[in-house]
């Protein structure tokens, strides 16, 4: 059913309207219950999950996939949610981080200051005795991607 989701979605995502969206994760639960989480390079709206819900719902509905009975729920991954492909990290340079690193206790708190094809650019901001006094400066850290074992945007208020 996943694989089915998923190439409806490549189909819909080739639309000039859609283009910019991309598929985070599909979720089959109890109950006939599909959860789609989506999202695009510029942030995704309401308006666009309904209308890819609704696409969705057509050709599950014409085909049978699921019978009469089901939930589908199309939306965006949340604030709450680990980032999971590629293509969201670059839409949240700036924004305050929070990063897992493989073979590190404590994760890692900065700002995403740069993304690549193989890293990113977190600014820490470490304490630093000089003298008497302690002063905070900022460091730049390059993470690979393939030492990231979680990474969560962190929402100041």
């Amino acid at each position: 059913m996943e694989e089915k989701i998923v190439d409806l979605l490549d189909i819909k995502f080739k639309d000039p309207e859609f283009s910019d969206c991309f598929l985070i994760e599909t979720k089959m639960g109890a109950n006939k219950k599909l959860q789609v989480f989506i999202d695009s390079d510029g942030g995704i709206s309401f308006s666009t999950c309904r209308r890819i819900s609704r696409y969705l719902e057509e050709h599950i509905d014409a085909e049978g996939w699921l019978g009469e009975k089901y939930v589908l729920e199309v939306s965006s991954p949340g604030v709450d949610r680990p980032l999971q492909v590629f293509r969201q990290y670059p839409k949240n340079i700036g924004r305050k981080m929070e990063i897992q690193v493989r073979d590190e206790e404590k994760p890692r708190k900065g700002i995403l200051r740069q993304v690549d094809t193989e890293k990113i650019v977190l600014e820490e901001e470490h304490t630093v005795k000089q003298g008497k006094k302690k002063v905070k400066e900022k460091v730049e850290v390059e993470i690979p991607f393939a030492e990231i074992e979680k990474a969560k945007v962190k929402i100041s208020f």
